[in-house]
Order: C-alpha cells, then structure tokens, then sequence
C-alpha cells in the first residue's frame, strides 16, 4: 500500500487516465473528488461489499430455483429404428 500526504486542492495521478483530488478537509472528514474514464468503476467500499453480498445471495437462491433440465439434451435426437 502507498501512502500519501496531500493537502487541500492537491492530486494525485494514476496510471495517467485517474486523478484524485482533495476537495475539503473538515476534521477527520475529507471529501475526494474523482475524475477518471467512463469504463472505470468506482465505488464506495461500503456500497461494494453490499453490492457483492447481494450478488452471492441471489446467484445462489437462483441456482436452487432453477429446475433440472438435463432431460432435454435428447430431445433433438432422433431414435434409431430397430
């Protein structure tokens, strides 16, 4: 891990195409600004873990809902005559 010291209206450049900014400094609070392309996502950790707990949960009741269907991979075989 990297760590810097930035102060108020300071950046920070990555891999040429991220920047971040400090906006404000209020306390033990700092409010960031992000500018980055469009096919960058960026996310609060937060909102991330949730989004990937959810993600898990419902991948998995689906797999449960989902009826056995391996019957059907003969259906297009026509039967061989005696």
């Amino acid at each position: 891990m990297l760590i810097l010291s930035r102060r108020k209206d300071e950046r920070i450049v990555i891999d040429e195409h991220i920047e971040i900014s400090i906006i404000d400094i209020k306390g033990d609070q700092v409010r960031l600004g992000i500018s980055a392309p469009s096919s960058v996502k960026i996310f609060r950790q937060e909102v991330f873990l949730n989004t990937q707990k959810e993600n898990e949960a419902a991948a998995r009741s689906q797999s449960r809902a989902l009826p056995d269907l391996s019957g059907l991979k003969d259906l297009g075989k026509k039967e061989k005559p005696e």
